[in-house]
């Protein structure tokens, strides 16, 4: 049976309205870079704010796609926020991942203009697989928490998935003290965030351990 593979299409929300673009972009591309470099996956920035990030192997998908919005939300400028909506799709790989070509590219980028028509920010496609109703309310429930963060609660929530770290370790590396990290991973529901995470990335790699 045919490995499956992870598509994350995604575009800036708002875009127009960025003041900075040089440094929007130079952010995707850094992020982009650093998560294909990480699974072993390719990633493309096109059409200035939209981009696509392929994963040899599903399971870490949605957490990518949470990393990718993190650093976004970290990142906004004081009058403008930033964030993008990530269409993510699970599917059978159809050759090599960086020719962006099969399936699994097509339902990723059919979903992402499924998001531009509606209020949503994040979706998950499962080509092959029966609809999950407890899956998508998953999904919405991670879509929703990253909605109402802040751009310190994303910074730290980014640092936590780049770095199994501790909250001490973490307050060093942010040149604050320990009791502020914790506030803000609470303001974030940090904990039920990466309990959820681990569970969507057991349920990907478990179908395609059965693909």
């Amino acid at each position: 049976m045919p490995r499956r593979i992870a598509v994350l299409t995604g575009d800036v929300i708002d875009s127009r309205k960025i003041d900075d673009r040089p440094r929007l972009y130079q952010l995707l591309d850094d992020r982009l870079g650093e998560l294909a470099s990480r699974h072993g996956g390719h990633g493309e920035r096109f059409r200035g704010d939209g981009f696509q990030l392929a994963l040899p192997r599903a399971a870490a998908a949605m957490e990518a796609a949470v990393a990718l919005r993190a650093s976004l939300i970290e990142h906004s400028e004081p009058d403008q926020r930033w964030d993008a909506r990530i269409a993510v799709a699970v599917g059978p790989a159809e050759g090599d991942i960086a020719e962006g070509d099969g399936a699994t590219f097509v339902a990723s980028g059919r979903a992402l203009d499924t998001l531009a028509n509606g209020s949503a920010h994040l979706s998950l496609t499962r080509l092959g697989a029966p609809e999950d109703p407890g899956l998508a309310l998953l999904v919405r429930f991670v879509d929703d928490l990253l909605d109402g963060w802040s751009p310190y609660s994303a910074e730290v929530v980014g640092l936590s998935l780049r770095h199994d770290a501790s909250q001490q370790a973490l307050a060093e590396q942010l040149g604050i003290r320990q009791p502020s990290v914790h506030k803000r991973l609470r303001a974030a529901r940090w904990a039920l965030l990466d309990d959820t995470l681990d569970y969507l990335n057991q349920r990907l790699a478990d179908e395609e351990g059965t693909s």
